[in-house]
């Protein structure tokens, strides 16, 4: 079995060579085998379904232009050919990538957070053939894999990048973290592509207004117990 890797922009040739004498007499046919499913790109002198139009037939091989990422797969070339001893066949089988470049990812980057909470940014593309790898930027610098350098817990790291999944992660983000941010997503096939650029604010929790909002809350329910009480001793409401 032979493996080619091919670019969707180029196209590709994919060789099946014989020996036969009479061509006239040799049969030719390509298939298509996807899992369990077997169809037919090449069959009695024609292509077949979406190969039509942008295959042709060279000798044995075949020509296939426009490729997309539906074109990867396997396929085998079938020959066979009268002789002296009946017929003669063969076949050889090839693997097809089409390689694919990265679209521009999709990011979630939340408009603000409050700082010592977790917080994850998500950044993802589904084009490239292979899969991209992430980096994400922060006020245009590059935030790196390994933020802290020496032993540290992973709950103790300011975020984590997983280049993979496209994830960055704050364990407990803190006011400096606030910035402009980006993702950029790369399989090495074409130029690497970014998503807009998105701020994030962080900001402190408001203890202090909170205890005053609390305060106040408690001071408006004593003011109303003691209007109650009052319209009770004064005999504004019924005994009932």
């Amino acid at each position: 079995m032979n493996n080619l890797y091919s670019y969707s922009s180029v196209g590709a040739y994919l060789s099946c060579k014989h020996n036969a004498r009479k061509q006239s007499d040799t049969r030719v046919e390509w298939k298509k085998i996807v899992g369990t499913d077997v169809s037919f790109v090449y069959f009695h002198g024609s292509f077949i379904g979406n190969f039509k139009g942008r295959a042709e037939i060279r000798h044995s091989s075949i020509q296939i232009k426009n490729l997309t990422r539906k074109d990867s797969g396997k396929y085998r070339c079938e020959i066979s050919t009268p002789s002296e001893h009946g017929q003669e066949a063969g076949e050889i089988e090839i693997t097809l990538l089409v390689l694919v470049p990265s679209a521009v990812p999709v990011c979630e980057v939340p408009i603000s957070a409050m700082s010592g909470t977790v917080v994850e940014l998500r950044c993802k593309e589904n084009e490239g053939v292979p899969a991209s790898k992430y980096r994400w930027y922060r006020n245009g610098i590059l935030l790196s894999e390994s933020p802290m350098l020496g032993e540290v817990k992973k709950d103790r790291l300011p975020y984590t990048v997983n280049t993979t999944s496209g994830t960055l992660l704050f364990n407990r983000i803190s006011k400096n973290d606030t910035g402009e941010y980006y993702c950029e997503a790369d399989n090495e096939i074409g130029r690497p592509q970014k998503c807009p650029v998105k701020r994030m604010q962080v900001d402190d929790l408001n203890v202090s207004g909170i205890i005053a909002a609390v305060v106040i809350v408690a001071l408006i329910m004593a003011s109303c117990g003691l209007g109650v009480y009052y319209a009770q001793k004064k005999g504004y409401f019924s005994s009932k």
